[in-house]
């Protein structure tokens, strides 16, 4: 598996596949090359790209090394558009969208941008903006309670219905989400508190494409809403039936309509 280093020394494992100009997908939380939507979504894009993904640090093969901050994960980004060529479009999903956001206003040769439903989803004075998700994920961690922040995330930060919640540890993906949950807080960092970094989105001077899905809740879209208004140079896309979980075949056409 190729691997590239880092500014901190951290190894990012990743893989690629495909022709033509690079493109790279970035993971929202508790995701990796071996868990998640992006080897789906990179299977319909391979003909037209040469699409990267890649393990954020910390999870499956890639290190890390602490402390963490989101400017050390840009600079993941930034060696991984270097092996790619020195420029690349960049796609996020959900707190990958953030990170991949971060990564364009600190001007990383990012060509494109596509961002799908980065869950700003905070509007002023609600549970978000008072709540400190980073320092109770970062307790759960420190107490080996990797199962509790799984749950903490779901429920309190996603608002996954505590039903589901409940039936998690019984289900066969209940193994990958623990042994990446001590990844939450790296997220919870890149998120904030969870409002729109308006200052952050409009120093970004790219072609971006901020898409949702026409079934996801309320906050979601006025989070899509809100997003591409920041953006400069953003246009924003909604998807008709899709949710957080977008289909593949869905969501590639969008992809390739805004880049062709």
């Amino acid at each position: 598996m190729p691997k590239t280093t880092s500014k901190d020394g951290t190894s990012i494992a990743y893989e690629k596949a495909g022709n033509g100009p690079a493109l790279i997908l970035v993971d929202g939380a508790l995701c990796s090359r071996n868990f998640g939507p992006m080897a789906k979504i990179a299977d319909q894009l391979v003909q037209h790209f040469t699409v990267y993904r890649y393990d954020r640090r910390g999870r499956n093969e890639s290190t890390e090394t602490l402390p963490y901050s989101p400017e050390r994960e840009v600079e993941d980004l930034e060696a991984l558009i270097k092996e790619a060529g020195g420029s690349a479009i960049v796609f996020g999903l959900s707190s990958g969208a953030a990170l991949a956001l971060h990564a364009a206003a600190a001007g990383l040769p990012i060509s494109k941008l596509i961002l799908y439903e980065a869950p700003f989803i905070a509007s002023p004075g609600d549970k978000h903006t008072t709540t400190d998700h980073l320092g109770n994920l970062k307790k759960l961690i420190a107490s080996e309670n990797r199962g509790g922040a799984v749950k903490y995330f779901m429920r309190d930060m996603v608002g996954v219905p505590a039903f589901f919640v409940a039936i998690f540890p019984l289900m066969p993906v209940w193994k990958k989400l623990k042994a990446a949950a001590h990844t939450l807080p790296n997220d919870a960092s890149i998120m904030g508190n969870f409002s729109v970094p308006e200052k952050l989105a409009g120093s970004v001077n790219i072609p971006t494409l901020v898409i949702g899905g026409g079934k996801s809740p309320a906050p979601l879209k006025l989070a899509v809403s809100n997003l591409s208004k920041a953006i400069p140079k953003a246009k924003m896309m909604t998807l008709e039936g899709q949710n957080h979980n977008v289909s593949a075949k869905v969501l590639a056409p969008a992809i390739l309509d805004f880049l062709h």
